[in-house]
């Protein structure tokens, strides 16, 4: 049996912690992996290819196409260097003046695709086809799409040859109903392709009744679960020191992707209700400048805290600090509504008791196994009561942190991994 897999996803994979585990588990599994992802420019160590082990490698397609990055290249040394801009200028208008047509075409050609949203599909478009021409040259066996941004490259590579393969479409978000995907594209897209796989991943259990209302079929159901964290004795990152605050100080960590809709707008206004401990925020995203802002209009400068994102290998060592960890989505779409969050679980690895949104998935842990607080996450005082709660009751504290060490045993990626290989087994 050909047990080759090629699986697509749409961002560096440098923090994308669900796939690194479904890659890793395939590679232990005796299966070959090739993982189609995207370069970073901008990130200068960050290799085009990966070898991570035997049976693991990583293929980083060109972000953007040759001609925009030589358009934009000249464009920027013409602006800063006034002699090569005027020498640009000159060529340009010399070749108009031999050529008028094609040269008049090809600048008005430039200009749209710099100035406008041609430009954007002209990046992704260009992406697209960069990877399903990578996909197309193994002899893979399984395609393996990470969300609907990669399915139409997963099903031309499976799909439109002349010896199919299988194709699995693993679904990390609610693709329907979700932040930045409010176009009615989005979900005629997935409703297209879902008849044409060969299995289905979904996250939790209530995203798969979801599913089944909307497609008829209920998809297999893998958890984002963390690893186990193996060495317990890992240095642990002294994150009073690196924020200049007092070492008795109680860190009160929020940490993931700053984006609008999780909360972190109350969070902040909650903080000057705290009665002790210092709120930080570890990760990076949009409305990161924003909350900044607010914090410095509120005068919380001593009391909220900023750090850059972590590579997700060493993060488990920051979260260690966290005397209270936070999860508070609001119900913006049903997505967020839906979620079972990653860090959840992974302040649970680091013993740490949370205070929670009380949506399903979530409240289902939280107060299931007693590891911390639900609240209304659309009340900031509500948050600040139940942060108090547990600040004034260190034993109540204390025992959700120990209920941690159980909770861990179930909620680990050792255990959830052998659902994901069934699902490759099935077909």
């Amino acid at each position: 049996m050909n047990k080759k897999v090629c699986m697509f996803v749409w961002n560096h994979f440098t923090n994308d912690a669900r796939v690194l585990r479904e890659c890793t588990a395939l590679s232990e599994d005796g299966y070959g992996v090739d993982l189609i992802c995207i370069h970073d420019p901008s990130h200068k160590d960050l290799p085009r290819f990966e070898h991570r082990n035997s049976n693991f490698k990583i293929y980083r397609v060109r972000r953007y196409p040759l001609l925009l990055e030589l358009i934009q290249k000249i464009f920027k040394k013409s602006t800063q260097n006034k002699l090569l801009g005027v020498l640009v200028l000159l060529l340009w208008g010399i070749l108009i003046y031999f050529q008028p047509i094609i040269i008049g075409a090809l600048t008005a050609l430039a200009f749209v695709f710099l100035r406008t949203k041609a430009k954007v599909v002209w990046i992704r478009g260009s992406i697209i086809l960069r990877m399903i021409f990578r996909g197309m040259q193994g002899n893979y066996s399984i395609y393996h799409s990470n969300d609907l941004n990669t399915l139409p490259q997963g099903y031309i590579c499976s799909k439109l040859r002349w010896r199919k393969r299988k194709l699995i479409y693993d679904s990390h978000e609610v693709q329907t109903s979700r932040t930045g995907y409010d176009s009615g594209a989005y979900g005629k897209s997935e409703k297209f392709f879902i008849n044409k796989i060969d299995s289905m991943i979904v996250e939790n259990h209530t995203r798969a009744k979801y599913n089944e209302e909307l497609y008829g079929f209920y998809p297999n159901v893998v958890y984002n679960y963390p690893f186990k964290q193996k060495n317990k004795q890992q240095k642990k990152e002294n994150l009073q020191e690196l924020l200049n605050i007092p070492q008795e100080e109680k860190i009160l960590l929020y940490q993931g992707g700053i984006q609008a809709g999780r909360g972190l707008d109350k969070l902040i206004k909650a903080a000057q209700l705290f009665k002790e401990g210092t709120l930080v925020f570890i990760g990076d995203g949009r409305i990161k400048p924003d909350l900044e802002k607010m914090v410095d209009e509120m005068n919380l400068g001593e009391k909220v805290k900023f750090l850059t994102k972590v590579p997700v290998e060493k993060l488990p060592a920051y979260t260690r600090n966290g005397y209270i960890g936070f999860q508070v989505l609001n119900n913006i779409n049903y997505n967020h509504y839906s979620a079972s969050s990653n860090k959840l679980f992974e302040y649970i690895m680091s013993d740490v008791p949370v205070v929670a949104c009380s949506f399903p998935e979530i409240k289902k842990v939280v107060e299931g196994e007693d590891i911390g607080i639900c609240v209304d996450s659309h009340d900031y005082q509500s948050i600040a009561n139940g942060v108090n709660y547990l600040l004034e009751n260190p034993a109540e504290r204390d025992k959700k942190a120990a209920n941690c060490k159980f909770a861990k045993e179930k909620y680990n990626w050792e255990e959830e991994k052998k659902n994901f290989l069934t699902v490759y087994e099935t077909i």
